[in-house]
């Protein structure tokens, strides 16, 4: 990957965003020409230009909404990596016009500065809620890959590969359950969960960016990858951090209930990275699938050849309910050795001002502690 984005020119949307801003990290590696950050979170945006002012990063803030703005960002731009969305599913249930601006019209104005600028690669992160969608956050992802995929098929005069990634759960971001499971657990609980049966598949930061860049650099255009994820049952990760997190902070696991609080309006049961339709349009690689476009006409002129093809003709869709589960021990294990924990306790300090220069003291010292006790948990586990 050093060389594909050696000296390369990219711009990435949503870039103070959890994956976003690990995304910029790992690209920092490869030596790029130059990258562009554009969020319109004027704090987190700020945050980036202090961390990165003495590299070629430079930062703005802006909307995927504002197309002369985008197209302006896109100039000589190489590659476009699209984060910025709107993920949470009940706010989109409520905003559902201004989802499709972020989420649909946002995606049309990429793909139109893409072309204007004639950027080699586009890849927009989508989720696994574009999956047989329930809710209008779901949905509107759907949309936007269907729209990227379609933008191969259009005739232009530039040669604009664009593409896609589907993700499950990235575990220690903002919005997935970790974060919320330990404030419960640091403030003695109870830890709530939706429903018994819930399973999720799970990747961390790393891994979610490793993904998205890996993709940029093997697409053909118009497909949809799928990284190959872990399993855990969502009570199953509830009790190995009331286990692990409760001494940690005061508590006995016996402290720490677990309540049952009914699954939320448009939440599944389960995670579906790949529909049932898609199955027989996919290729399985070695450590994501492939999934190609549905009308094969269309983008007969393109070759979906890869390396590291395993098959080229799936027998199941991939859904967290028909995959074996991480069991206890390997969910700890998976944890503590991307230290998880850690991660979001420094997260933790960085946005909730302590009140007292005593309880900052404290609340590093809590994460340290996190860490540091990360191998004796996980002897006492085996």
């Amino acid at each position: 990957m050093k060389d594909f984005y050696n000296n390369k020119k990219i711009l990435i949307t949503g870039a103070a965003g959890t994956v976003g801003r690990e995304i910029v990290r790992q690209l920092l590696f490869f030596k790029p020409g130059e990258l562009r950050l554009v969020d319109n979170n004027e704090s987190e945006t700020f945050f980036l230009m202090e961390e990165y002012k003495n590299k070629n990063v430079f930062c703005f803030l802006g909307d995927v909404r504002d197309k002369e703005k985008i197209e302006k960002l896109s100039s000589d731009i190489d590659i476009i990596i699209h984060c910025a969305a709107f993920k949470h599913v009940i706010l989109s249930e409520y905003n559902p016009f201004d989802v499709v601006r972020t989420n649909i019209i946002g995606v049309e104005n990429v793909i139109s500065a893409a072309r204007k600028c004639n950027a080699k690669n586009v890849l927009f992160t989508s989720s696994d809620k574009a999956v047989n969608p329930t809710n209008v956050m779901g949905t509107s992802k759907l949309m936007g890959e269907r729209l990227v995929t379609a933008a191969n098929a259009v005739k232009s005069n530039t040669q604009t590969i664009f593409s896609s990634t589907r993700f499950g759960n990235v575990i220690g971001s903002r919005g997935s359950v970790v974060p919320v499971f330990m404030k419960q657990i640091r403030n003695g609980g109870p830890v709530t969960v939706t429903d018994m049966r819930m399973t999720r598949f799970v990747m961390t930061i790393e891994e979610s960016a490793r993904l998205v860049l890996k993709s940029v650099t093997i697409s053909k255009g118009g497909e949809v990858f799928v990284t190959k994820m872990p399993i855990v049952r969502i009570p199953d990760l509830a009790e190995v951090m009331i286990e692990f997190l409760a001494p940690r902070y005061g508590y006995r696991p016996s402290d720490i209930k677990i309540e049952k609080i009914g699954a939320k309006p448009g939440e599944k049961l389960y995670e579906e990275l790949m529909s049932e339709e898609e199955v027989h349009r996919s290729l399985e690689l070695k450590d994501m699938f492939v999934i190609t476009p549905a009308f094969k006409s269309i983008y007969e002129a393109i070759k979906y050849e890869y390396p590291d093809i395993i098959s080229d003709r799936l027998q199941k869709s991939y859904v967290s309910t028909t995959e074996e589960p991480l069991s206890k021990n390997a969910i700890k294990k998976y944890l503590m050795d991307n230290k998880i924990f850690g991660q979001i306790e420094e997260g933790f300090h960085r946005n909730e001002k302590p009140e007292s220069k005593e309880a900052g003291k404290n609340y590093l010292l809590a994460s340290k502690i996190v860490e540091k006790s990360g191998a004796d948990f996980f002897e006492s586990a085996i």
